[in-house]
């Protein structure tokens, strides 16, 4: 449709999901992280059942601490930016979190072993590698210089890191959301991050 409105120009514009355009970046440059260009992306089965075998390696009882609540706790420390050790780390003395933490280092242990990332990583593995890859960014800086973003009050924080990134240079940037409609907290979604948006860029021209 793209093309169809805009001609051969069409094609260089990118109007995807978050996890479809973060899988293209991860492709093209996920081996700065460790993986190949075929990794594999694990569905919600494939991380049910990973994370079922770690609970057994670890002795870990279902009844007592369910893998689904792991997989939960799991899923918004990445919302959160928080990776295995830094979640350890911060658990302290809490026998529930120090056992979660233990989980969460041997799930992603295995997941790198079989070259594959879970829904969750395809963003905050795409915003590691652009915060520690100037170069990459900078590549995609230059690619795309216009940003918009649909349904922004559903944005959790990866996913605002990973947008503050992409349009730090030139913050050309339209976000469209309503407070109101944020549906999505249980997942990680913060409607703060659509309160903050004059904050972030004073420039920006804000329509309520």
């Amino acid at each position: 449709r793209l093309v169809t409105m805009l001609g051969e120009d069409g094609n260089d514009i990118w109007a995807s999901t978050f996890h479809s355009m973060c899988a293209r970046i991860l492709r093209r440059d996920g081996d700065r992280l460790g993986y190949t260009n075929r990794f594999t992306i694990y569905d919600t089965d494939d991380s049910r059942r990973l994370m079922k075998d770690c609970c057994k390696a670890l002795n870990i009882e279902e009844k007592i601490l369910p893998a689904k609540a792991i997989s939960s706790e799991i899923s918004r420390a990445k919302d959160q930016m928080m990776d295995a050790n830094e979640y350890l780390r911060r658990a302290g003395t809490d026998t529930r979190k120090g056992t979660i933490g233990k989980a969460y280092q041997m799930y992603q242990e295995r997941l790198k072993a079989a070259d594959a990332m879970d829904f969750d990583d395809m963003i905050c593995k795409t915003v590691e590698l652009l915060q520690k890859n100037p170069d990459v960014l900078e590549y995609y800086h230059n690619k795309f210089r216009y940003f918009m973003v649909d349904e922004y009050q559903d944005t959790n924080h990866a996913q605002y890191q990973l947008v503050k990134l992409l349009a730090s240079r030139f913050k050309n940037i339209c976000v469209v959301g309503d407070a109101d409609q944020s549906i999505y907290g249980w997942r990680g979604a913060d409607m703060q991050n659509i309160l903050d948006f004059e904050k972030d860029y004073p420039e920006a021209k804000v329509v309520l």
